[in-house]
């Protein structure tokens, strides 16, 4: 591929490292099996290098560096993965040539009724074999993959300055009603403010102490749209104005006090956070994925497999594992609750530490498996919840 002959020579101005483009780090961070044999990546932090759909933990963008084989990566002092290992040559998936014709045509069709006769035709497959192929080899079924195109074209379509109407009709929307219903909405927020970058949306945030750390917890009128946790308040700042770079901010009084007092009283095994509203852009996958998580019951975990089930996925495993790393909104959307096959702990965006505490708290693992210091904490912050609730 000429573009990562490149790679190494393409500097982030911010920081003076090579620069990952966007459809190599996409690839990356949906874990897209297709573009295995098409380049490896390696983590600067781990020293490490990786397939394109390796289960690993998501590093950061700004630690990975691109190569377009193996022996690259070598030379350049990686080790190869254990669990994925890129040097061995990819193995031809039967179905995977059936899902690239699919994929080509509805590419090229999205401005169209699009069918599950009509993809499966242009694949040289029945229906139900395209929907079954299509899902294992993704990920997601054919009307998500749909879904995800459609919500790409119309973002940028909206970046680019064209009319609200344009912009829906070019990405292939019979109707400007898809991209305004409050439960299905790809945006997160009116077309009409994404198409400024997010301006003239207000977010109001508050960072408060928890038993876990900071808690920094953001909402719009429509709900809370991130929940993060770390030790510093001026970084979870800095993050979450990275997120809306474009809206206007206010901090304190906050988001509204009830939601902050139920995520902060959930954190210590105290109460829960069903009821808090969240507004949060997802794909048709992630948000079916997120609805499965607010239904595990505090005090029990499932596997990832076992979610996978749950939403009519079952070989989507990977896709399950991504959308629990980009939940944005912690605790709300409880992706703690979600183990690996035999009970190890997975990674956690706030840290295996916090996610074990958070488990303790609930009563799914033990608390021995906790230090005594974040047990004081959890201890100390169901004593606050107890005397605010």
């Amino acid at each position: 591929m000429t573009t990562l002959a490149t790679h190494r020579e393409q500097q982030d101005t911010g920081r003076g490292r090579p620069l990952v483009p966007d459809d190599t780090w996409h690839a990356i961070a949906s874990r897209d099996a297709r573009r295995d044999g098409q380049f490896v990546y390696g983590v600067r932090t781990t020293h490490i290098y990786c397939r394109p759909s390796c289960a690993s933990r998501q590093p950061r963008r700004d630690h990975v560096e691109v190569f377009a084989a193996p022996t690259s990566a070598e030379q350049a002092g990686y080790r190869a993965c254990k669990r994925c290992e890129p040097a061995l040559a990819v193995a031809p998936d039967r179905g995977a040539a059936l899902v690239q014709r699919a994929c080509t045509f509805i590419d090229a069709h999205l401005d169209s009724t699009l069918s599950l006769a009509a993809i499966a035709r242009a694949a040289h497959g029945s229906p139900a074999h395209v929907q079954r192929t299509f899902t294992r080899v993704l990920g997601i079924s054919p009307r998500a993959y749909v879904a995800a195109k459609r919500e790409h074209r119309l973002r940028g379509a909206l970046r680019t300055g064209h009319s609200v109407g344009r912009a829906v009709f070019e990405a292939g929307y019979g109707s400007s009603r898809p991209v305004y219903g409050s439960a299905t909405a790809p945006l997160g927020m009116t077309p009409a403010t994404y198409r400024t970058g997010g301006a003239g949306a207000t977010i109001r945030y508050t960072v408060v102490a928890s038993p876990l750390g900071q808690l920094l917890v953001a909402a719009t009128d429509r709900g809370v749209c991130s929940v993060r946790l770390g030790d510093d308040a001026a970084e979870l700042e800095a993050g979450l104005r990275s997120e809306f770079a474009a809206a206007r901010f206010e901090r304190a009084p906050g988001a509204p006090r009830a939601w902050v007092t139920a995520i902060r009283a959930a954190l210590s095994g105290r109460g829960g956070s069903d009821a808090v509203p969240v507004d949060v852009r997802a794909t048709a996958f992630q948000r079916r994925v997120w609805d499965a998580l607010r239904r595990i019951p505090a005090g029990e975990t499932r596997t990832y497999s076992e979610v996978a089930k749950s939403v009519g996925s079952p070989r989507a495993v990977r896709a399950v594992a991504h959308a629990c790393a980009v939940n944005p909104v912690a605790i709300v959307v409880p992706c703690h609750r979600v183990i690996r096959t035999g009970g190890a702990l997975a990674g956690y965006r706030w840290g295996i530490d916090r996610m074990r505490a958070l488990l303790a708290a609930e009563g799914a693992i033990d608390e021995a498996v906790v230090s005594p210091g974040t047990r004081r904490r959890i201890s100390r912050g169901r004593k606050r919840a107890s005397a605010t609730g």
